[in-house]
């Protein structure tokens, strides 16, 4: 196959390029002469590394501080767990004061569909202006040794259940929150714990443009994926990981082929994130610059997904539709969603989503069977397309807001305190789509 082929001329790529002083774009501006107006070797450098995916690890999420309450508040990274699916990180603000009650952390579930989570870094920052944050930051399936396991859908579900116990361990309540194809391990790991573990480690579950029954208005996405069998996918998108890299010899679907195809569905995203850091970069704006290539190059990082769990997620999610239709086991424990009716549940999604169509997340109610199923927590968002569900003006103005506001709801119930919207603390709280 292709792999070994591309992977050296991604060796050579970084060797003619040179190694950036931070590939991710992180560091202070003043160290960062690739987005130097002087300097256009560094930025052609940078380009050229991150369309080729040569990229030799991903960005990290440096996040030092975040806004809050008027001023700036420092944060404190470190990873919880690990396991070979990937790693739970944790997110931590220092305060100055204490926290009022409630205000419990959020574990915010990544998709693992051709991007680093870094991509939602974004989403994480905006998170940390009022809560603690866990994330999983799932691992590269090349960088993964073949002794560890298949690193099936399963595996990810069952590291998905041991994460939220794990974030609830630490000490609080937390608020499990989904993003995209992440929904789908999420609801399941969820509904086995409810399951299973009384309390239950969670006190709410978020979803976010997620694919929770593709039979409902399919997208091109979802056509493509139900259209092709999966000997048709086995032959022509996997390919296995070369020398060199500790899952050697791995079956996985590339990233490269990944990226590809992203940039093939959504050109207009790719063409946005080049112009605004070109435009910055010809303007002599560096910290402009330097922001849209931390955007760019998140966005270009890329990994291998295992075959096994790319095979697993085309099968249950777009062929047999297995969670809808509540049949779905997961290492021989039924997957009971209706074991979460008694959880409060918010889906929200995007009226210009093209990856995943109307109705695919607020179907989630129904199959969980909650009760009552309000209106207001099915939340479609105008002029919003997918990724405007957890970046940028929309994310930020509109779900973040509807997102607190649902989190308050359910902390003032569990602490029985009187939920007053009017007085909510967050700047853009009510703010409508």
């Amino acid at each position: 196959m292709w792999y070994a082929l591309i992977d050296a001329q991604r060796r050579l790529t970084r060797a003619i390029a040179g190694r950036p002083q931070d590939e991710c774009g992180s560091v202070p501006c003043a160290a960062a002469p690739w987005v130097d107006p002087g300097n256009a070797a560094n930025a052609l450098s940078q380009w050229l590394l991150r369309s080729t995916c040569a990229f030799g690890q991903a960005p990290s999420f440096a996040i030092q501080s975040v806004s809050s309450m008027g001023g700036r508040i420092t944060i404190d990274e470190h990873v919880v767990e690990s396991l070979p699916t990937g790693t739970l990180r944790s997110f931590t603000r220092n305060r100055i004061a204490p926290e009022p009650a409630g205000k419990w952390p959020v574990v915010l579930c990544t998709p693992l569909a051709g991007h680093h989570a870094v991509m939602l870094r974004e989403t994480v920052e905006t998170l940390l202006e009022e809560r603690d944050v866990f994330i999983t930051d799932w691992a590269d399936a090349r960088d993964v040794p073949r002794e560890a396991g298949s690193l099936s859908l399963d595996d990810y579900v069952l590291a998905l259940e041991r994460f939220i116990g794990t974030a609830r361990a630490q000490g609080s309540p937390v608020h499990v929150v989904a993003v995209c194809q992440a929904t789908v391990p999420a609801l399941a790991a969820a509904a086995l714990l409810a399951s299973s573990v009384q309390p239950v480690p969670f006190v709410s579950v978020s979803l976010l443009g997620g694919p929770i029954d593709t039979r409902l208005n399919p997208t091109l996405v979802d056509r493509f994926a139900s259209s092709y069998s999966l000997d048709w996918f086995r032959g022509h998108v996997i390919d296995i990981v070369p020398p060199a890299y500790r899952g050697a010899g791995r079956r996985v679907y590339p990233g490269f082929i990944q990226q590809a195809g992203i940039i093939a569905a959504h050109p207009e995203r790719q063409f946005c994130l080049e112009s605004t850091y070109w435009s910055k970069w010809l303007a002599g704006d560096v910290p402009g610059a330097m922001k849209a290539l931390r955007s760019l190059n998140e966005y270009a990082a890329v990994l291998d997904m295992a075959e096994c769990y790319f095979l697993d997620i085309i099968r249950v999610v777009f062929h047999e539709h297995l969670l809808p239709r509540r049949m779905w086991s997961v290492a021989g424990r039924r997957v009971a969603t209706e074991a979460l009716g008694h959880i409060p549940l918010c889906t929200i999604e995007g009226d210009c989503d093209d990856i995943s169509g109307a109705g695919q997340t607020h179907c989630a109610h129904a199959l969980c069977k909650t009760s009552p199923a309000r209106a207001d927590r099915q939340f479609t968002v105008a002029r919003c397309n997918h990724y405007d569900l957890f970046t940028g003006s929309r994310w930020r103005d509109v779900v973040h807001p509807r997102l607190c506001d649902f989190w308050r709801e359910v902390e003032n119930a569990a602490l029985d305190i009187p939920y007053k919207p009017g007085n909510a603390t967050h700047a853009n709280r009510r703010r409508q789509a």
